[in-house]
């Protein structure tokens, strides 16, 4: 599991984010959450980074998990956005030293890599506040539900469950996510699931019974149903159309 961040240093190109186009001239950049189903559509003379850094790399305490959800930057429920870099001189600099430092990996590299992640997300941040975004800070307890249904695919938790193993209550998971995501904890469980059966249908070669029992699903005929329920079309259709 992922987070992606894409900057276009110069150029222009379309990033195609589970299937809406976001294009991105000069200095432009987009955040992409982990699960989300992208890829590049289109180039026209673009250079730039694509930077991806896993959860376990760099949430190391509560403050680097809400640096990730902070101001939307990763955590947006399907509400991608295109982010102009004011000061895009500290970014080339900061995506120009990681490239230095994996390439050399020189003494605590690693630690290096991490801070200078911090750095991008922070100019991140100072451009869409400064360009009038509100500041939005929520709980880190909402990310680590994310990353903890995520990695739990093939469990079948009940939300009970998910609230236990995070310490926490269901009621607390429901207020978060109703402030953050506009539906219940359960909901947001049922989204992150076809979320990854889409990835699994366009970038894997499984059946879908396969898919069924990678996802927790005993029977294939009820997930083709709990999917065309909240997607629309069966997965066979959806793979049709997309792949």
């Amino acid at each position: 599991m992922k987070y992606v961040l894409i900057w276009c240093r110069e150029g222009s190109l379309i990033v195609q984010i589970d299937g809406s186009d976001f294009k991105l001239a000069t200095h432009d950049t987009v955040t992409i959450t982990s699960g989300q189903i992208h890829f590049i559509k289109e180039s026209s003379g673009a250079d730039g980074y694509v930077l991806e850094f896993t959860y376990d790399f760099f949430c190391k305490d509560d403050k680097d998990v809400e640096l990730i959800f902070e101001n939307g930057l990763f955590c947006h429920f399907d509400e991608n956005q295109v982010i102009p870099i004011g000061n895009f001189k500290e970014l080339d600099e900061q995506f120009r030293r990681i490239d230095q430092e994996l390439k050399e990996e020189p003494y605590q590299y690693l630690t290096s890599v991490h801070s200078r992640i911090e750095l991008i997300l922070v100019e991140i941040n100072r451009s869409k506040i400064s360009r009038g975004d509100e500041i939005w800070k929520p709980d880190a307890l909402l990310l680590k539900f994310l990353e903890l249904v995520r990695g739990s695919f093939d469990s079948t938790y009940t939300l009970a469950q998910y609230a236990e193993k995070l310490k926490t209550t269901e009621q607390k998971l429901n207020d978060q996510a109703k402030i953050h995501a506009g539906k219940t904890a359960q909901m947001v469980i049922y989204g992150l699931i076809t979320s990854e059966a889409k990835r699994l249908l366009v970038y894997e070669s499984l059946s879908v019974k396969e898919i069924a029992f990678q996802l927790g699903f005993k029977d294939p005929l009820y997930f083709s149903n709990f999917f065309k329920k909240h997607i629309g079309v069966s997965p066979k259709v959806y793979r049709e159309r997309v792949g």
